[in-house]
């Protein structure tokens, strides 16, 4: 492929990815306007999880298709879908319209997202895949900063159904880039596999299942929805198993590589996400900041994992990645275990210097560890492998939050018992799910009671994060050189 078509195809899939990822935190910003207006605040919460559910749902589906049908026309699907979903968005004159239409959008999304990493693995030799892999991730992590403000700014400056509708002309500009470049595009050659449908299906179903249930822990039927999933996860995985081309390429995990990279995906997206979630409630309760200086904690972790993705990429050229991975997985575990340490007199500066090397930990492991798979698969096994990488973070991240979330509550409730208070002392579910400032109003007790419940949960993402250092361990040792030979994938015109 043309040197000018490789640039115009990765500047396209960059603003795709950018505008995908964005789209998770730019709302944030915006629902108090969009809930005045609205209403439906009750439902509040369904505006950041149906994103969630579907686009993290179909993230193995869409890798799967793309290595049956290729690369550029399950892009175009992904992108249309979620260029509907924004229009949708933007016109929404209810609160369940405009869950129905994020639904829509995170359908686009979880395309966009690992096809953007997936064509990257398709189109660039190990070399050049390790600078363009590592600014991918820097795009991700600065997206996620610059989402809020920039929803910020279009609520006070133009009005709420821009933060969706500005999205239209960015996605017509990706998808014009991404179909004028490959317009040589060629099918897969050779027998096509068949789709296998009820191996889609049963994974939709389970993780629909399994999210709505983790997101209504508390309720009556939530472990019902659990105990769904897991009966559907047990016949999916019987299913996945003896399928002839299947969404999840279990028979990958056979290689060690690939599951010790799955293994600390789930591992380290639990504390990752449960750090997210979690240290600006902290910083803002127990420390009584502003929600804005709460909300910034969390910015030198990002602003880390860019940095650090894309030194560590050009670093795979001279390390093995096993170097890579173990140097991060140190920084990422000295971090956690400075945040299990958090107390009432601790200052946000520590806090900063806490977060800021888990950032570094993940900005070194993911990236190695994507590189590593994507040299060391088959070719028509690129876009399933991928996908998993980036499904196996997300579940581990959906189950951290759900289960932190669930200590939390529990540690809190002891906590303020212990010092004769009941739990409404400490409106937890009301702070998370809205940010109001009635948090700076809490007396010192529930504070102190508050803190101690934190320390507790923190301490548990310490167990692991050290669980995601052993298993880290486990990575095989190969040399950049060996890895570079590997890395026999030639660029795709598919």
């Amino acid at each position: 492929m043309a040197r000018q078509r490789v640039v115009l195809i990765t500047l396209g899939v960059m603003i795709s990815l950018f505008m995908a990822s964005m789209e998770s935190t730019v709302i944030a910003t915006a629902m108090p306007t969009i809930v005045a207006e609205l209403g439906g605040l009750e439902h509040y919460s369904w505006v950041f999880a149906i994103y969630m559910l579907t686009s993290t749902t179909v993230v193995p589906i869409f890798g799967k298709l793309s290595d049956i049908y290729g690369r550029r026309p399950i892009y175009m699907v992904s992108i249309s879908l979620f260029f509907v979903g924004s229009l949708l968005c933007g016109l929404a004159g209810s609160m369940g319209q405009l869950i129905a239409a994020r639904a829509v959008q995170g359908l686009g999304a979880g395309g966009l997202l690992p096809l953007a990493f997936i064509i990257v693995g398709d189109i660039f030799n190990l070399e050049q895949r390790a600078k363009v892999q590592g600014l991918f991730s820097g795009v991700w992590g600065f997206s996620s900063v610059i989402g809020p403000l920039i929803g910020g700014f279009l609520v006070d400056r133009v009005a709420w159904q821009w933060v969706f509708l500005i999205n239209l002309p960015v996605a017509l500009l990706a998808a014009a880039l991404v179909w004028v470049a490959w317009s040589g595009f060629a099918p897969p050659s050779g027998p096509r596999p068949a789709i296998d449908y009820a191996g889609a299906l049963l994974l939709s179903l389970a993780m629909v299942t399994l999210l709505v249930g983790l997101n209504q822990l508390g309720q009556a039927h939530a472990w019902g929805l659990i105990s769904l999933a897991l009966i559907t996860t047990a016949v999916l995985l019987w299913v996945e198993w003896h399928a002839p081309a299947p969404v999840l390429p279990l028979a990958l995990l056979r290689m060690r590589l690939f599951a010790v990279a799955c293994a600390h995906g789930v591992l380290a997206g639990w504390v990752l996400f449960g750090g997210i979630s979690y240290v600006p409630l902290f910083v803002q309760v127990v420390l009584g900041t502003s929600a804005t200086e709460a909300g910034s904690t969390i910015t030198p972790m990002l602003l880390a994992w860019v940095l650090t993705s894309i030194i560590a990429s050009r670093l795979l050229l001279t390390f093995s990645y096993r170097t890579v991975v173990l140097a991060g997985m140190g920084c990422f575990v000295v971090g956690s275990a400075l945040l299990a340490q958090i107390h009432p007199a601790i200052s946000r500066g520590e806090i900063i210097v806490a977060v800021a090397l888990m950032g570094i930990g993940m900005g070194a492991s993911i990236p190695a560890f994507l590189i590593a798979v994507q040299s060391s698969v088959v070719k028509h096994d690129l876009g399933s492998a991928t996908s998993t990488l980036q499904f196996s973070r997300t579940i581990g991240g959906t189950f951290g939050v759900s289960v932190l979330g669930a200590l939390l509550s529990f540690q809190l409730a002891t906590s303020l018992a212990a010092v004769g208070l009941t739990p409404d002392a400490v409106p937890l579910h009301a702070l998370m799910s809205e940010g109001n400032h009635t948090m700076v109003e809490l007396g010192t007790q529930a504070r102190s009671a508050l803190a101690a419940a934190m320390r507790t949960m923190f301490q548990s993402t310490f167990v692991v994060a050290m669980l995601a250092f052993i298993v880290s361990l486990y990575t095989p040792y190969t040399s950049p050189t060996e890895l570079a030979a590997m890395s026999n994938h030639t660029p795709a015109e598919s």
